[in-house]
């Protein structure tokens, strides 16, 4: 037997300073719920962990685009609905001024609220926005078709939904002839004509509705596919990055068993050179 080196001693005691700082690791997992604590734990698993998240997150800003450019949508679409409302009143009133039992005093007053209504149609084109964007014409002093718009829904640049832009006016409806009639202007050949240009108006103005309407359901379709692809991010991450408490807990008390047998190899070791040397000055 040797005793200078003490051999067996410092074995067993190497052995217990590893156990120990795996018991420490273990410990540092079970407090923050992580499996990976640092780049050291796990670095390729680390690497993959943050793509996920990342693409998760961008996901994420993606669905809320998408959210807002709904809320976008369903106010054109209502302002839009309003302005539907006008021309059916309009079409009801060129029907009454075409027929005989109408006088001309009736035409005129008739006129005056046709003026009056497409007036107010044109007040919703210049004033209908979102978040200081025009959304049914270039904008309050240009009533020119308003800019088309391409609302980012995904995590990379081409992942867009495009919409065309509209021209929801008395000019981009047809309607300013009728507008611009002047006193005595309503007659009831007048009122003959215009219904098919009012029925024409009211065409164009659906199909302009159309186009936000599909917008719309295409974004909520790209919501639903994205809400599902983030949830299948995070879970995916959550495998790599979290711990598995169970397993954890199992190999925290695993490494306890260790350590305390590691304790008594040391003091069983010092014990045997204790003896020797006791043999020794016997």
């Amino acid at each position: 037997m040797r005793l200078y080196m003490g051999g067996a001693a410092s074995i067993a005691y190497s052995n217990y300073n590893h156990n120990t700082q795996l018991f420490q690791k273990s410990l540092e997992r079970l407090s923050s719920g992580l499996r990976i604590n640092s780049a050291a734990d796990d670095p390729s698993g680390l690497a993959i962990a943050d793509k996920l998240r990342t693409q998760a997150s961008s996901i994420n800003q993606s669905i809320q685009n998408a959210n807002s450019a709904i809320g976008l949508t369903q106010i054109a679409d209502k302002a839009m609905a309003e302005q539907s409302n006008i021309i059916d009143i309009i079409k009801s009133k060129l029907i009454q001024a075409r027929t005989a039992t109408t006088s001309d005093e009736g035409r005129e007053a008739i006129r005056k609220d046709i003026v009056k209504y497409l007036e107010q149609l044109d007040n919703i084109a210049e004033q209908t926005n979102y978040n200081g964007r025009t959304l049914l014409q270039k904008d309050r002093g240009d009533n020119t078709s308003s800019d088309s718009l391409q609302f980012q829904v995904g995590e990379s640049s081409s992942d867009t939904i495009d919409m065309n832009g509209v021209q929801s006016n008395t000019t981009g409806l047809n309607l300013n002839a009728l507008k611009t009639l002047g006193v005595g202007g309503l007659t009831a050949n007048v009122a003959a004509t215009n219904m098919s240009v009012v029925d024409d108006a009211l065409s164009q103005l659906n199909t302009f509705r159309s186009e936000f309407g599909s917008t719309q359901n295409q974004l909520e379709s790209s919501i639903r596919y994205m809400v599902t692809m983030e949830t299948n991010l995070k879970a995916s991450e959550s495998a790599i990055r979290d711990v598995d408490y169970a397993k954890e807990t199992m190999e925290l008390n695993r490494l306890k068993i260790i350590m305390q047998a590691g304790m008594y190899a040391i003091a069983q070791a010092n014990k045997m050179q204790e003896q020797m040397i006791k043999y020794l000055y016997g």
